[in-house]
């Protein structure tokens, strides 16, 4: 079916006379997929059973968290790099700058040029297609559901990170 987005109306709060624009903005529909979601969808592509996919990718989170804790990134072929960062404080004496300046550690990735979503893309099986959420539920008025092929305007929006055309991100 494709990626739902809604349009969202965003003001720039740099400016206290600004109009809003519209963006849209991605939406997740139902519940996330689960790694038992993920070994099923597996199961029916190859010829392992669905308990040897399910020992396999715990047995990989497992793997993969201990590598991240060790001090590693994780970098996996065609898909992406799994590596830590963590939020500090600052002190003026470096006698202080302990483990104990870390606040907070995360889990970034950073996906790999293969995976990585390109709007413009043709192929079947590397293409994002985009669909008006609020207009396929609106369908029944007349309106029309889908957008195609999903190219953009150019507009900013989304969660790409793009600060420079949406100043709210």
């Amino acid at each position: 079916m494709g990626v739902p987005f809604k349009k969202i109306a965003r003001k720039d709060p740099r400016k206290a006379d600004a109009v809003a624009k519209f963006y849209p903005q991605l939406v997740t529909l139902g519940d996330n997929a689960t790694l038992d979601d993920i070994a099923y969808v597996m199961k029916e592509k190859s010829s392992l059973t669905l308990g040897d996919i399910q020992s396999v990718l715990t047995n990989f989170v497992e793997a993969m968290i201990a590598t991240l804790y060790n001090g590693q990134s994780v970098n996996i072929k065609n898909f992406g790099v799994f590596s830590l960062s963590a939020r500090t404080a600052g002190v003026t004496d470096v006698k202080e700058c302990t483990a104990k300046n870390i606040k907070a550690v995360k889990i970034n990735f950073r996906p790999s040029s293969t995976v990585r979503p390109d709007i413009a893309a043709t192929r079947a099986g590397q293409k994002i297609d985009f669909y008006d959420l609020e207009a396929l539920v609106n369908k029944g008025d007349g309106e029309g559901g889908s957008s195609g092929g999903g190219s953009g305007s150019g507009d900013g929006g989304g969660s790409d990170g793009d600060q420079g055309e949406n100043p709210l991100g």
